[in-house]
């Protein structure tokens, strides 16, 4: 049994996560920013560093924790306020790095960090201007902290999921045109569940799979990196 920390666990991912490793008979410990959605061990800020650093003092000694805060906007460039930039940095890069930050003073004993950034980061999507700039920052924290703390044997590693279906994508998947749309740019012809990513997570958290560090690992059915074949 090994013992974990989720942040951010009432995401749809994060709450996926949590239902592997508990099915496995590990140790989760679990935060959220409120407990309406789940009874977390612990309410948390994810944006402030010393509230984070609490969280890890609390979860005890952990073989892994992954991140799962996060945002969604998908507007240009042009028409996205200073306000809903820095939310979405806050959001999914200021958390990534006070999760980074907090592993580096606590998991002395080594482990695994898991980051969520996204196929945005990887490939060039319209209106994704904001969430691919935070997303792509994530990696390059993930790069530079594998580098740093390798010699404490702490592996961070990150996951970059397509669309999947989530409470952040649901406007999108409920509009018809924009599904199907979205759908026919995966090669293998759907979109994403937060299992699908939750498993993946899971197998980056696995104290076994100890020699994987500083890897981007794409879930996305292909979008960052294939180009489907065109139905004529």
């Amino acid at each position: 049994m090994a013992n974990y920390l989720v942040i951010a666990a009432s995401s749809a991912i994060g709450q996926a996560v949590v239902d592997i490793l508990t099915s496995q008979g590990d140790s989760v410990f679990t935060t959220a920013r409120d407990n309406s959605k789940i009874q977390p061990n612990a309410q948390l800020d994810a944006t402030d560093f010393d509230a984070v650093c609490e969280v890890f003092k609390q979860a005890g000694q952990i073989d892994g924790v992954v991140n799962c805060a996060g945002s969604l906007l998908l507007r240009s460039a042009h028409t996205t306020s200073k306000e809903q930039y820095q939310a979405v940095i806050d959001a999914s890069l200021t958390t990534a790095f006070a999760t980074v930050r907090a592993a580096g003073m606590h998991m002395k004993s080594g482990g695994s960090v898991v980051l969520i950034s996204s196929a945005a980061a990887l490939v060039g999507l319209t209106n994704h201007e904001a969430i691919s700039a935070a997303k792509a920052g994530l990696i390059g924290i993930a790069q530079s902290a594998a580098s740093t703390y390798a010699n404490l044997n702490l592996r961070f590693n990150v996951v970059a999921p397509g669309m999947t279906d989530t409470p952040l994508t649901s406007s999108l998947i409920s509009n018809a045109l924009a599904f199907n749309a979205s759908k026919s740019m995966h090669a293998l012809g759907r979109i994403g569940t937060p299992e699908d990513i939750a498993r993946a997570i899971v197998f980056l958290l696995n104290p076994q799979n100890n020699w994987i560090t500083g890897q981007v690992l794409a879930v996305d059915g292909g979008l960052s990196r294939i180009r489907p074949k065109i139905k004529i």
